[in-house]
């Protein structure tokens, strides 16, 4: 029976409150908890057995009908939450918050908070080295804002266009985006986890009085975002939902920080995809991305840094000068710090989320004991950092020296044990000797034997009775034992609480106050505990600010850390800059490759304003593809100001990398592979400019011959003579490789292969010229097929080479064109 069909009444008292509470979220499933247990009635039940994997039963009636429902245990909710919204539902948790023992009815409960995928900061929940953000869009597309709930970061664009949108959402990757109803600008399709909003929520006004609330400002003239109206529409939505889904406000929130396209190498959705920078092609293959490779952080903060510069690598050559200069200052000299500056952040928590769950109430005691770690490791890391005249490492060092930082871990430390339970209702978090109410309390809960043998002898003494004995159970609690000889003996305060058919039992007023301590001696610790546990909490958030700032300094510490890391390995060096677009690459390596193959082949790579366009033939296998990507990998790389694989390189101010590579369709699109690689080819055509680098591979094998020639040609020539992009085209079109004399611009490459002994050998070298022959057949016979498919297939090149001599002439159309 489904939940729509169930009468409001009569209920039980119970599911009356459920289906209240459901009735508030019905939309979402309804975590509904029961002692140790999240229980799921009715329709909720179906879907979570179905997505978690979990029994189904029917338990009781209500209103007449079996009650269907499913649970998981509590302590566990966490792994079976992360299940659902994987599958892209929505959990509402809704607490016990009234006390079982003076409740008349159901205990109170309610929802403290709604979990979407874009509002998680639980640890185990999002990706230890990415972001899990949470983005709006603006109803015309326009505004984009974007924020790390369990970090508070706060960013915006302000993309013109729906590829700059698209693009924009394909680098960041949110876990879900906050539309407008009736929202056209992109197809939802491109929208990662779309969740549609009512058009009148995304309100500027609301953008406004949320941020300077947050931010505890009185106006917003300071930040840009604020002259930007859709992005301020776009922030009233994003906030509002998720201080609704958090069920408190975002006292983490920080500033929000804009991001230009003047400011950044832009790499488009396709780019970061084919050329792997954060995510391998095939996802669970056991592949490796760019940043999977080099990844040297030894803190999370860092690493996610570290992918952040890598996804937006830098235009400025002076911003990138002072981000290289800040490594060597670190990695560099016989005195160089960085093996002590490694060794310090080694073993750090993640200080940015910690200080997330600290301002969301979702700290527990170990959190607070990592946050003191991290907080006591600056002071010293800002004297290992902070003495030369580095200008970044100066800066970072202040902000590490912040008094604020040293006094917040010790205060944690001298409040929380060294080694508390994992939760708080375990008892045993806060440190012996802070506060003497809360010792006395223990020790009456853990010597309760030594306390009634003294109370026993003091009584004996007082009655003079000697048979005099303590004891206890469930029925009466404690008491004093006296046979009926002694009788006459018990003193007048003595109270009779239970006759026997040889002795009397009594209660003292001495004993009735133990037993009232006794028995609720642990409550009272563990509640005394909540309350220095919240005091230590809510002294240390008003120095949140501080301690953001400080964590940002580690983060950014360790990222160059990392960096400098990779500039001590054989054959890694910093590129130098240029003030022209050029790319100058002596005996480059793929970054990925040259880690794990130390005898991979290195090449060069040369292109400027008189060398734009690069026509790369040979053979499959050849490498020709490899070249490619490691070139613009190490581009990238040389743009975010981290070490190259190469003997010398000079990169300049690239300003997009644009790339066609690989063959895949678009089924749930209805397009073909040739439809989507003629769609790609068009959004670079109309974008690339000439301080772009495009790569482009194989254009124009989805079709026939004649058409597939033509286009790759008209591209070709459309690249170096309209764009001025420096281009590399890898072709098994030989007829192209005529444009290196007619185009002053145009250079042949050509992946070196030799065949010996009826076998080809590919040497993976990138030379100058035209490739001599394609060797398909040999590389089809190293493929495997059939040696009769190989006859046959040599048997039929032959023939039609002889055709075309015996006409005088190719048959290709390509020579028409030159």
């Amino acid at each position: 029976m489904t939940l729509e069909s169930q009468p409001a009444t009569p209920h039980t008292p119970m599911m009356q409150q459920y289906l209240r509470i459901k009735g508030e979220h019905p939309d979402a499933l309804l975590f509904y908890r029961m002692g140790d247990f999240y229980e799921l009635f009715y329709d909720d039940a179906e879907v979570a057995a179905r997505v978690l994997g979990i029994s189904l039963t029917q338990r009781g009636q209500s209103a007449g009908q079996p009650i269907t429902m499913a649970g998981v245990p509590a302590v566990s909710a966490e792994a079976y939450l992360a299940k659902l919204l994987e599958a892209g539902l929505t959990v509402a948790i809704c607490e016990q918050v009234g006390d079982p023992a003076t409740s008349k009815g159901p205990v109170e409960r309610r929802v403290v908070r709604v979990a979407t995928p874009g509002t998680l900061s639980e640890e185990g929940l999002i990706p230890e080295r990415a972001s899990a953000w949470l983005a709006a869009i603006s109803p015309c597309g326009s505004g984009l804002v974007l924020l790390d709930v369990s970090t508070g970061e706060l960013r915006w664009q302000a993309p013109t266009t729906p590829s700059e949108l698209a693009d924009a959402l394909g680098r960041t990757q949110p876990a879900e985006v906050l539309v407008p109803e009736g929202f056209e600008a992109l197809p939802l399709a491109e929208i990662p986890t779309p969740r549609r909003l009512s058009a009148w929520q995304f309100d500027g006004r609301e953008g406004v009085d949320r941020l300077m609330q947050r931010l505890c400002v009185s106006r917003l003239e300071a930040f840009e975002i604020a002259q930007h109206a859709p992005s301020m529409a776009a922030l009233g939505a994003l906030l509002a939902y998720a201080e609704r889904s958090l069920g408190r406000p975002l006292t983490h929130l920080q500033a929000p920080q804009g991001s230009r396209r003047a400011q950044h190498l832009v790499l488009d959705a396709v780019a970061v995809r084919t050329l792997e920078i954060v995510q391998p092609l095939l996802p669970g293959s056991g592949g490796q991305s760019l940043f999977d490779s080099l990844d040297r952080s030894l803190t999370a903060p860092g690493g996610r840094l570290l992918r952040s510069w890598m996804l937006a690598p830098l235009l400025c050559n002076r911003a990138l000068a002072a981000r290289v200069s800040a490594q060597q200052a670190l990695g560099q000299g016989p005195e160089s710090p960085l093996a002590q500056v490694r060794q310090q952040l080694r073993g750090l928590g993640d200080l940015s989320r910690l200080l997330g769950r600290l301002a969301l109430g979702q700290a527990r005691p170990r959190d607070l004991l990592a946050m003191a770690r991290s907080l006591g490791v600056c002071g010293p890391l800002a004297e290992t950092i902070g003495h030369g005249p580095n200008e970044t490492l100066s800066r970072i060092a202040e902000a590490l020296r912040s008094p604020g930082l040293a006094e917040a871990a010790q205060r944690i430390q001298a409040t929380i044990a060294d080694d508390p339970p994992m939760l708080l209702r375990d008892g045993g978090v806060i440190r012996a000797g802070l506060d003497a109410d809360l010792d006395a309390l223990r020790r009456l809960s853990q010597d309760t034997g030594e306390a009634l043998l003294a109370l026993e002898a003091e009584a004996r003494a007082q009655s003079g009775i000697p048979n005099l004995r303590v004891g206890f159970n469930a029925v009466h609690g404690y008491y004093f034992e006296v046979t009926s000889s002694h009788l006459e003996k018990v003193p007048v305060h003595f109270t009779r609480r239970q006759t026997l058919k040889n002795a009397e039992r009594f209660i003292t007023p001495e004993l009735k106050a133990f037993e009232d301590q006794a028995l609720s001696a642990r409550d009272r610790s563990i509640a005394l505990e909540k309350q220095l546990f919240d005091a230590l909490i809510e002294a240390l958030l008003p120095h949140l600010g501080i301690l953001q700032i400080a964590a940002e300094a580690l983060a950014e510490v360790d990222a160059l850390a990392a960096l400098a890391e990779l500039a001590s390995l054989p054959q890694w060096v910093y590129a130098e800059s240029s003030e022209e677009p050029r790319v100058d690459i002596v005996q480059g390596r793929h970054p990925a490759m040259a880690l794990s193959m130390p005898d991979f082949t290195p090449n060069d790579a040369l292109l400027h304003e008189a060398r734009r366009l690069m026509v790369i033939t040979g053979p499959n296998m050849g490498g020709k593809s490899t070249f490619m990507r490691q070139t613009a990998l190490i581009v990238l790389l040389a743009r975010m100001g981290c070490p190259v694989p190469a003997q010398r390189a000079c990169i300049g101010p690239i300003d997009r990398i644009f790339t066609r590579l690989g063959a895949a369709d678009d089924l749930a699109g209805g397009r073909s592979t040739f439809m989507v690689e003629m769609t790609e080819a068009a959004q670079i055509l109309h974008q690339a400019g000439p301080a772009s680098l495009v790569l482009m591979d194989e254009v124009g094998r989805g079709t026939s011959t004649q058409d597939g020639l033509a286009l790759a040609q008209a591209i070709a020539i459309a690249l170096c003579e309209s764009r001025r992009s420096l281009s590399l085209f890898a072709t098994h079109y030989f007829e192209l490789t005529g444009l290196a004399h007619r185009l002053e611009a145009a250079v042949n490459l050509h992946s070196v292969a030799v065949e010996h002994g009826g076998s080809i050998r590919f040497l993976h070298q990138i030379n100058e010229g035209a490739a001599s022959r394609s060797f398909g057949l040999q590389v089809a016979k190293l493929a495997g097929l059939p040696d009769a498919v190989i006859r046959q297939a040599e048997q039929l090149a032959e023939d039609w080479a002889q055709r075309e001599r015996s006409m005088g002439r190719a048959s290709s159309p390509q020579l028409d064109l030159f």
